[in-house]
């Protein structure tokens, strides 16, 4: 996860290739008088959602990541909190859902303010929560930048599923079990050369 300011884009084109493209849009449009909807920067490989509602209380908050694509998400005008925590960290409540490219989870994460002239970059480790209120639910006009990830693919290699435990839902009252320790028959038995 990243958190900066849109003035110092420039430092993070070198992460990914579409990288600079994304953030040419974001510092060369107006959003002001963009209507909120979907544009096409570079067909699949980068397009934009412009997003226009109120920020929501915690308790309606959602944990999400994604797999195919890679979030910009730039703060037009408003303020909010957006959660974020590592993947591992987390627990799969709702199977992967392809079309939608989201993964939904729970667990604890920490939260940061973002407002107008900030963006935050969510890769797909990250766990994110955006939408949230400060305390009262205000106004918020963003824009989420979606950059195809490159290693992504339809048959994903087992390590990328791996990433996401194979997209297993554990349930809430599962116990989860703790390794044990491999031991040996004799811990202090002494080799004889």
């Amino acid at each position: 996860m990243i958190f900066d300011q849109l003035k110092n884009a420039e430092l993070y084109f070198q992460i990914n290739e579409r990288f600079k493209k994304a953030f040419d849009y974001l510092r060369s449009t107006n959003f002001e008088n963009v209507e909120p909807d979907k544009y096409t920067i570079d067909g699949d490989e980068i397009y934009a959602i412009v997003q226009q509602y109120d920020s929501k209380p915690l308790t309606s908050g959602k944990w999400e990541a994604h797999k195919k694509y890679i979030d910009i998400q730039y703060m037009v005008s408003g303020k909010e909190k957006m959660g974020y925590s590592h993947k591992n960290k987390m627990i799969v409540t709702h199977e992967y859902n392809k079309d939608k490219d989201a993964l939904y989870l729970k667990g604890d994460g920490n939260f940061l303010i973002a407002e107008a002239g900030y963006f935050a970059i969510f890769f797909p480790s990250d766990v994110h929560m955006p939408c949230i209120a400060l305390n009262l639910s205000t106004p918020v006009k963003k824009v989420v930048v979606k950059v195809k990830v490159d290693s992504y693919e339809e048959e994903q290699p087992k390590h990328m599923e791996e990433q996401f435990v194979d997209d297993k839902i554990i349930e809430e009252t599962e116990p989860v079990e703790e390794p044990k320790a491999e031991t040996t028959e004799n811990p202090t038995e002494e080799t004889n050369l």
